[in-house]
């Protein structure tokens, strides 16, 4: 049975057993907010059965990013008459021009999904963000803040300043290292360190895979974040090969030459 567990006052977290990633429940006087909704019509059906075990109140949604694990849920809880948040370009990306090439990608990457996949009636947020944005609880106000672009083009992070606890997405991972698939490597640390600037060091930091952490767990993603962005920008001046660059980086060598290809396209682009 899925489960959520409380983290702070009114704030639920649920650790997916599929590819570790987190949603989380934030429960106001007269409203509740889900943040991410999993990967498939099954999996969110059973997180909103297990977010019905905890509210019956009405349910407004947060997409962090675009990416399927996050997303491919929303039609579930749409269909419950929630409205769905997430960032412009989120919007823009899980829409009829890009979304069904993301999910045939997707598809392919994760074949053991694939059948569920497809089932998936892709549903874009309705309620989009540029930089910011307030979603009122009824008396709890949630802020969802675009601090920049690091994993995706389109993350949100969602902050719940009563409770002290922030809902981050992908731009800080804990049950492995960050991933570089369609990521801005040279922009991320600077949008990790805006959302330093907010955390206190009691906050709970709700990582998109993995458990709950804290600020100074941020600091240390931060640091090998910046580290790799100097490693990117020194090589690119160098006119360093990537796969030297990478072997130097703080992730794993696959991982690390992803971002340096990227980061040297964005580098060179006119």
């Amino acid at each position: 049975m899925t489960v959520l567990h409380e983290i702070a006052s009114g704030v639920h977290v649920l650790r997916h057993k599929v590819l570790d990633v987190t949603a989380t429940l934030i429960v106001g006087g007269e409203s509740a907010l889900i943040v991410d909704t999993l990967s498939t019509g099954a999996q969110a059906s059973d997180l909103l059965a297990a977010v019905r075990r905890i509210t019956d109140l009405p349910l407004a949604v947060l997409n962090t990013h675009h990416h399927f694990d996050h997303t491919f849920g929303n039609f579930v809880f749409a269909g419950e008459g929630a409205p769905i948040w997430g960032h412009e370009e989120t919007a823009v990306l899980l829409g009829p021009q890009h979304g069904p090439t993301l999910c045939a990608q997707w598809q392919r990457s994760y074949p053991e999904l694939a059948d569920e996949l497809a089932a998936v009636v892709l549903t874009p947020p309705d309620h989009t963000i540029r930089t910011e944005a307030v979603v009122d609880l009824d008396g709890r106000p949630v802020e969802l803040r675009h601090f920049g672009r690091g994993h995706s083009a389109g993350d949100v992070v969602a902050l719940v300043p009563d409770a002290d606890v922030a809902v981050v997405g992908d731009l800080i991972e804990e049950s492995g290292p960050p991933q570089f698939d369609d990521a801005y490597p040279l922009e991320w640390p600077d949008t990790v360190a805006a959302l330093q600037s907010r955390l206190t060091p009691a906050t709970s930091v709700v990582p998109g895979h993995g458990k709950v952490v804290d600020a100074s767990f941020v600091r240390a993603q931060h640091e090998q974040l910046a580290a790799l962005a100097w490693l990117i920008r020194e090589g690119d001046q160098d006119g360093a090969p990537a796969e030297r660059v990478a072997a130097k980086a703080p992730f794993p060598q696959e991982l690390s030459l992803q971002a340096v290809r990227r980061g040297y396209i964005h580098l060179n682009q006119p």
